[in-house]
């Protein structure tokens, strides 16, 4: 097949195709007489793949994935497609916690914006109740994300409650494939107010919802790459 056949059929650029080659995606093509590239079924079902697992899996994974492929580990390739999708179940648990949480409190009790709380915790103690790393939560810091508190005798760092449920929130979507429903959700995290549970209930519920297309998109993906694995018999 021409690449401007396959391109008018997936609807995208020849120079796509050419960069997905470049970058080890897919097989090298052959060529003709005249130097065209010549793509075969496997090289259409390669690009098919392509587009099926990126939107969840992202492009970084995909490249991992299809390069394991071409290299005949399927099963190394399946395991990693594996462990993507655990993690999703991972951040799916966090998400309905979330909602559990804020379900319970009813009222966070706490004004972030005032700094009054009843009880505060270090950079450290929320990284271990998170199992979010320091540096993680000080980038989300110096971005917007959220804002903390400064012991005024040390300067150390201070979060409450509602700075929290902001991080357990933003933890939630850390691994996310990027997308705008992503930046709009994180958006909405870092202008939540802190006394609104009605607010901090409808990103956790909005979050959860994005959880379940993405489970969607990923079995897409998943389904590409068998069809895949069968074309190039490595599976029955």
């Amino acid at each position: 097949m021409r690449p401007i056949d396959i391109a008018r059929k997936l609807k995208i650029s020849t120079s796509a195709l050419r960069n997905y080659e470049e970058k080890g995606l897919v097989p090298p093509a052959q060529r003709s007489a005249s130097g065209y590239r010549m793509y075969t079924k496997e090289h259409v079902a390669y690009f098919e793949c392509i587009q099926a697992m990126s939107p969840g899996f992202g492009m970084e994974a995909t490249t991992e994935v299809l390069r394991l492929i071409q290299a005949g580990q399927v099963d190394a390739a399946l395991w990693r497609v594996n462990e993507i999708q655990t993690n999703l179940q991972q951040d799916k648990q966090l998400a309905v916690r979330n909602m559990q949480m804020l379900t319970d409190t009813g009222a966070t009790g706490d004004n972030a914006e005032s700094g009054n709380s009843d009880e505060w915790m270090t950079i450290g103690e929320v990284s271990a109740l998170t199992a979010l790393p320091s540096s993680t939560i000080r980038h989300w810091e110096k971005v917007g994300l959220i804002t903390s508190f400064r012991d005024e005798q040390n300067g150390y760092r201070k979060f409450n409650r509602s700075h929290i449920q902001k991080i357990m929130l933003l933890r939630t979507l850390r691994p996310a494939v990027y997308s705008l429903s992503v930046i709009e959700l994180k958006e909405a995290i870092a202008q939540m107010n802190a006394s609104d549970v009605e607010e901090a209930r409808k990103i956790a519920s909005d979050t959860l919802r994005y959880l379940d297309h993405m489970n969607r998109v990923q079995m897409c993906g998943v389904h590409s790459l068998y069809q895949l694995c069968r074309i190039l018999q490595l599976v029955d």
